[in-house]
């Protein structure tokens, strides 16, 4: 679980805008399409890890994935949270 003080400063490294945390059944849907392998991060490689959680932009346009608690926040991980969220 992310701590709620560094939720609060991280943001996103492209635009600066805060970023929520996304957890559930959003991360669950993911997670089956990165079985799937369907799943392609914003730098066009197959993302073969299933995630924890995720920090969605605050235009829901890119989700930063969570593993192990550590928040991956380069641009090149984040993945497209339109493509995902429409699947």
């Amino acid at each position: 679980m992310i701590d709620s003080e560094l939720l609060e400063i991280l943001c996103c490294p492209e635009t600066k805008q805060p970023v929520t945390l996304v957890e559930g059944e959003a991360i669950d849907r993911i997670n089956e399409q990165i079985a799937a392998g369907s799943v392609k991060n914003r730098g066009g490689n197959a993302v073969e890890e299933k995630i924890d959680a995720g920090l969605l932009r605050e235009d829901k346009r890119f989700l930063y994935p969570i593993r192990d608690d550590i928040p991956i926040m380069l641009e090149d991980e984040a993945i497209p949270f339109h493509e995902v969220e429409q699947s």
